[in-house]
């Protein structure tokens, strides 16, 4: 009798979870190709968690789009939630580029405007029920401004947490990853980047517009020593280009977008099933409303 109702009971939980398997495939992760009433039915399976992929319109040398970070950011992110399902926020291009405005094609929004944009959207999708946030940066020169942005959430009481991803590494991909790069320089629009449009997009790739122009790190404060200046990527790369590129390689940019996206699936399930954060957070505001009454 044991026997068969361990048999039964195994069957049931088997059935059960290819059922909230299946639900999560026919169920969309972009949030804008939900309905109203799916939009509920994907918070209850995302536990509450969005992740929000972070691009810009900016220059990508000669040879890539302007948008190439929203495709390399969103293509990482679906291919997350096809492992872990999440709800993925619409495609998100305001973001800090001031050291492009001098190349065409950028779009340069103002400090207030991405700031009030991120913070907006996060207190809204919180409002909807998904309250473990995840920023999804694809653009390098957003790295300050989100980090300021995750830490800004400290200054007052919120009721979700922001967390920014970042990639580690991948002792099986890593070693794959080297063995394809031929580049010596390999920067913004340089073989990784490259090699990731063309496998996602290879007709936004024009091949005949490859080393059109430098991109050599052109050192030109090289002299000055100790000090930081807004000023210095333009120093360095003019052109905003950091490469030598000479061919794409479709294989590389396939494991560059996977190897985010395995990773980022584990940053997903960690945050589905653990609220730590949460906790720690709500200490820390405690703590912050009366530091002197606290142990």
């Amino acid at each position: 009798m044991k026997r068969i109702t361990f048999i039964v009971t195994s069957l049931l939980i088997t059935v059960a979870v290819a059922g909230q398997q299946t639900a999560e495939k026919k169920l969309p992760a972009n949030l804008e190709e939900l309905t109203s009433p799916q939009f509920v039915k994907a918070v209850e399976l995302s536990k509450g968690v969005c992740v929000i992929p972070m691009g810009i319109i900016e220059k990508h040398a000669t040879q890539l789009p302007l948008g190439s970070d929203l495709y390399e950011a969103r293509a990482a992110v679906e291919s997350a939630v096809t492992k872990e399902y999440a709800v993925v926020f619409p495609p998100y291009y305001f973001g800090q580029i001031f050291e492009a405005r001098h190349q065409p094609g950028t779009i340069a929004y103002s400090n207030d405007l991405i700031w009030q944009m991120l913070q907006e959207t996060c207190e809204e999708l919180a409002r909807n029920g998904l309250k473990k946030i995840i920023l999804f940066s694809g653009h390098g020169g957003n790295a300050s401004f989100v980090h300021f942005f995750c830490q800004s959430q400290l200054a007052s009481a919120r009721d979700y947490i922001v967390v920014l991803f970042e990639p580690g590494n991948d002792a099986v991909k890593d070693k794959e990853i080297q063995s394809l790069k031929k580049a010596k320089n390999d920067g913004h629009a340089g073989e990784e980047e490259t090699s990731m449009i063309y496998y996602l997009r290879p007709d936004l790739v024009d091949l005949q517009a490859l080393g059109a122009e430098s991109g050599a790190d052109q050192d030109r404060l090289a002299m000055m020593k100790n000090g930081y200046v807004g000023i210095w990527w333009y120093a360095k790369y003019p052109n905003h280009y950091c490469g030598d590129l000479a061919q794409p390689n479709k294989r590389l940019g396939e494991l560059l977008i996977e190897k985010d996206a395995d990773q980022l699936a584990g940053l997903i399930r960690y945050l589905k099933d653990n609220n730590e954060i949460e906790r720690l957070q709500n200490e820390f505001y405690n703590r912050a409303e009366n530091p002197l009454k606290m142990k």
